[in-house]
């Protein structure tokens, strides 16, 4: 299977979607969100229930109007045309597929539509049934396959109408973690060698993360921050994204200069020269992002109790007990050095050029005094 034009752009241009609750109250679910999609780009729509990533996802699948806003596949606008003519497929959380249809039907059922039958139908159908690596089961029902198979099943009807555009709704969030990780690669391997454009919503940051060229976290929706997965990892540009990408310890420090790209700020009493965020400067209190794995344990000259102990086996983590805090750290070299437990006293030190520093935040003082300021969406 191949696909028979070009990898589509996506351009979303101040889009926003409002809804109107029982109680006459107005929700923005999506608040004026602007994105541009590269040709052939695998795109995640990463946030918490209720961030605007669903509605996003169904107002570019069509199945929701925008209520301002536009969007463009290769400069068109298709805002207002029905799901049927925007050449996009769409695989669905729940697999969506025919219970009384064999397989071979369920991924022709599109083709038919397009009053494709025939030898060409038969084929399309066969070409794309062995891209998902269910050759020889066409003639099964649905109830006669695993969840990842139905899976692949609705991964092969979407992908048979050859879109141009490919839709992903937590396509995977049914199945148990293994096989989650097993068919996530396949949806990559397969989006890769076809090209398609790619829109794929989720609350799973490890998903997001292995799956995407450009992620896309988003909160109370807007968007947050976008781009590649290990940009937004290590240079989140505000404490929601930081804490919603992995995991992260912030600790307070005093800026005592900066550059264009980095700050002298005294943490723990030390100084230290670190990547920082535009707006940390002199004379304000900067919060300092710092991954665990970031974290040397065994040396330096900050020092600390273990106040837990947990074992994972290639690495352990620890939790330090700080004076006014707790920081969390990895160790992976544990079998050279033996393993700590709760109560020692040990030596530890941050990887300065690890770590990032941001500006106090408006967006999460507002949050903290108030976290209904800005209304949210009932789902997705």
């Amino acid at each position: 299977m191949t696909t028979t034009a070009s990898p589509a752009s996506v351009s979303l241009e101040r889009l926003t979607k409002r809804f109107r609750t029982p109680e006459s109250r107005e929700v923005v679910a999506v608040d004026d969100i602007s994105l541009e999609l590269d040709g052939g780009s695998f795109v995640t729509l990463l946030g918490p229930s209720g961030c605007g990533k669903t509605t996003t996802l169904r107002m570019i699948a069509g199945f929701e109007a925008p209520t301002s806003g536009r969007i463009l596949v290769d400069g068109a606008d298709i805002s207002r045309k029905t799901p049927d003519k925007r050449e996009m497929g769409m695989v669905f959380q729940s697999y969506a597929l025919f219970p009384h249809l064999s397989v071979f039907e369920n991924v022709a059922y599109g083709l038919r539509l397009r009053r494709q039958s025939g030898k060409a139908l038969s084929q399309a159908v066969e070409r794309t049934l062995e891209l998902v690596n269910l050759t020889g089961l066409g003639q099964r029902r649905p109830s006669e396959l695993s969840g990842g198979q139905q899976q692949r099943v609705a991964l092969a009807r979407a992908m048979a109408i050859e879109p141009r555009v490919l839709l992903f709704d937590e396509p995977l969030s049914n199945l148990d973690a293994k096989l989650r990780v097993s068919l996530r690669a396949e949806i990559r391997r397969i989006q890769q060698q076809l090209g398609i454009t790619s829109v794929y919503v989720t609350h799973d940051q490890s998903e997001a993360m292995a799956l995407s060229d450009v992620v896309v976290v988003m909160k109370d929706g807007r968007i947050e921050q976008a781009g590649p997965p290990d940009e937004v990892y290590r240079r989140p540009m505000t404490r929601f994204v930081a804490d919603f990408i992995g995991r992260a310890n912030f600790l307070e420090g005093e800026v005592q200069s900066s550059g264009e790209d980095h700050a002298e700020i005294t943490i723990q009493g030390q100084p230290m020269r670190v990547p920082a965020a535009p707006g940390v400067r002199p004379g304000v209190r900067a919060t300092v992002v710092v991954r665990p794995e970031s974290v040397r344990i065994g040396s330096g000259d900050l020092r600390a109790k273990v106040g837990r102990s947990t074992f994972l086996g290639p690495l352990v983590e620890y939790e330090l007990m700080l004076d006014d805090e707790v920081l969390l750290a990895v160790d992976p070299d544990w079998m050279g050095k033996g393993l700590h437990q709760p109560g020692d006293e040990i030596a530890w030190s941050l990887r300065p050029d690890q770590a990032y520093a941001l500006p106090p935040s408006a967006a999460d003082e507002l949050a903290a005094v108030d976290p209904d300021a800005v209304p949210v969406e009932p789902a997705g």
